[in-house]
């Protein structure tokens, strides 16, 4: 019999079923620039390039940037960061003024910058598999606890901010 999450709580955080989100990024880069020192068949138009290489790093420092803006955003207000503890205030100035999750925002966008400064198509593979993984596992989760914890405060917000970018 599988059992089900518990309904979300304010006094317990989002029933995620994953607890450490930017490992749904992580491990899908790992193996994917593993698979490319092995297999080097999937190059992007330009790879090699130093134009390329420098907008990977260019775009991954971005990602970076983003994902940080949304933990100290997150920090500043007082809450947590972590998904399955409980929030004390719902999140909506800063980098949440444009995108409902800038954290797995940024990570996403650095897994893509990753993938043009290698030069390679597998890491942007990696970043689509991680943004699934983590709306699936996360996102969703998360948005049922703030919904229940935060009522129309919450649905306003979402009706106003999209979940990515």
């Amino acid at each position: 019999m599988i059992q089900q999450p518990d309904r979300p709580s304010a006094s317990r955080g989002a029933a995620v079923r994953f607890p450490v989100p930017p490992a749904l990024f992580a491990v899908p880069l790992a193996a994917a620039l593993a698979a490319d020192r092995k297999v080097r068949r999937l190059p992007l138009p330009g790879a090699g390039s130093a134009a390329l290489h420098r907008a990977g790093i260019a775009v991954g420092a971005a990602g970076i940037a983003l994902s940080a803006s949304g933990v100290v955003a997150v920090l500043r207000r007082r809450t947590t960061v972590v998904p399955h503890r409980p929030v004390t205030r719902l999140v909506t100035t800063g980098p949440y003024r444009v995108s409902r999750n800038p954290m797995y925002a940024g990570q996403a966008v650095a897994v893509v910058g990753v993938g043009l400064a290698t030069g390679s198509w597998l890491p942007l593979a990696a970043a689509a598999a991680g943004m699934l993984a983590t709306t699936r596992l996360v996102i969703g989760p998360e948005e049922d606890y703030l919904a229940d914890r935060f009522g129309d405060e919450y649905a306003h917000y979402r009706r106003r901010v999209r979940r990515w970018l």
